[in-house]
């Protein structure tokens, strides 16, 4: 359960997203290219960040790049 409390959970990481290119999934209203985000949790293959909309939402590495 820990999708409850990830909004107050500590920061893991701090990411910036280097595009919006999607090809299946609509994300430029959600991400912004050159804005950094905070990550709450990390898989091997999404980062679990705070998006634009203020909600905690899961995207692909592929967009970002670690700083």
């Amino acid at each position: 359960m820990i999708h409850l409390n990830w909004k107050e959970r500590e920061t893991v990481k701090m990411i910036e997203c280097i595009h919006t290119d999607a090809k299946k999934f609509v994300v430029n209203n959600k991400l912004t290219p050159g804005e950094r985000y905070h990550v709450k949790n990390e898989t091997d293959e999404f980062y679990f960040i705070i998006d634009n909309s203020g909600r905690i939402g899961g995207f692909y590495k592929d967009y970002f790049k670690e700083i």
